[in-house]
């Protein structure tokens, strides 16, 4: 799959569910991706100031 598709629906999914709260390994199971390529767009998103990692481990959205 596209890595800009991938990358919009998961915005999608943390703009749906603004409280959502993931670890890796459930993002991974969530969206069906590799924990390497779900890291990369969790990553990207981080970058962009959309997501951010609590410090529980989670990814969350910024604003939350």
């Amino acid at each position: 799959m596209d890595f800009q598709v991938l990358i919009r629906r998961v915005r999608g999914d943390f703009d749906e569910m603004p409280g959502l709260r993931l670890t890796l390994a459930q993002a991974s199971r969530l969206w069906q991706i590799e924990p390497p390529l779900c890291r990369h767009i969790i990553d990207t998103l981080v970058d962009s100031r959309f997501l951010r990692w609590t410090p529980a481990g989670m990814v969350t959205r910024a604003d939350a």
